[in-house]
């Protein structure tokens, strides 16, 4: 049996463009691990098993997969320790599915290389390629294509859901932002963030990026008057993040906000 962490992700930034001929949208993405873990435990079984996580279709989907690539029957049981907020903008799912391809991956008699997991991957979802790679990264295209950041690791991060919160499904979000016109003046936000992705050398710089283009919330403003030097929504939401430069200013942060939602205390994370 082998047992590893599958790290939540925040988006430090997300600038979003038009329907590319594939169908989905052209983004452009600052990709940040945390230490808000799922857990994951995987062993050879007679038949494909995942336990602890009834609503799990990707992990399954992920091994069966890997199994189809490998030539072989999935033989594997996952066990799925759920501590990230489901359907919160805060990539559990993908992590929890690239956890486990490469712990399976590394029970075959001939694992499949690097580019062979980030082909199936990318397959199940822009997110999961992320999770196979170390550190931040910035994701290209729809997102899986990636780019390794040198990014400041030495801050702290809250994260609130709030109370009550309800998700619309990632299309109808990206939908409203079709309506609204988001897409306009997108290569202006690209050459924005890229610009300030150049001039990133301590932690409070990454305030100066744009802001999420998917989705707000009023309660970013409640984060930063916590103290917090960059607040907003990640991803498709609801879930929000603050950064903070002290491990007290975070937790003191913590305590003010939780009348607003569940909340976290994590630090960066360079890899599963």
């Amino acid at each position: 049996m082998t047992r590893a962490p599958a790290p939540a992700k925040i988006n430090l930034a997300l600038v979003v463009g038009p329907l590319r001929d594939d169908g989905k949208h052209e983004v452009l993405t600052v990709l940040q691990r945390i230490d808000l873990v799922d857990r994951l435990e995987l062993d050879e079984a007679p038949e494909l098993r995942v336990e602890g996580f009834p609503e799990d279709t990707l992990v399954a989907g992920a091994l069966r997969e890997l199994a189809r690539a490998a030539g072989i029957d999935p033989r594997w049981r996952v066990r799925i320790e759920k501590k990230i907020p489901v359907a919160a903008g805060l990539g559990g799912g993908s992590s929890d599915a690239a956890t486990a391809l490469r712990l399976a991956n590394a029970t075959l008699p001939e694992p499949l290389s690097r580019e062979e997991l980030l082909a199936i991957a990318a397959g199940l979802g822009a997110d999961v390629p992320f999770f196979l790679a170390d550190g931040p990264q910035l994701g290209r295209g729809d997102g899986s294509e990636l780019e390794r950041l040198e990014l400041p690791q030495d801050f702290w991060v809250v994260v609130l859901l709030p109370r009550r919160a309800e998700k619309s499904s990632t299309a109808d979000v990206y939908a409203a932002f079709d309506a609204r016109k988001g897409p306009a003046g997108f290569a202006e936000r690209r050459s924005t963030l890229l610009d300030g992705l150049a001039q990133v050398t301590r932690p409070r710089d990454l305030a100066a990026l744009p802001p999420n283009d998917l989705t707000t919330s009023p309660l970013a403003d409640e984060i930063r008057a916590a103290g917090a030097f960059r607040a907003d929504v990640s991803g498709a939401g609801p879930a929000l993040y603050g950064l903070f430069h002290q491990r007290a200013d975070v937790s003191a942060a913590r305590r003010s906000l939780r009348r607003l939602g569940r909340t976290w205390v994590a630090a960066p994370a360079w890899y599963g």
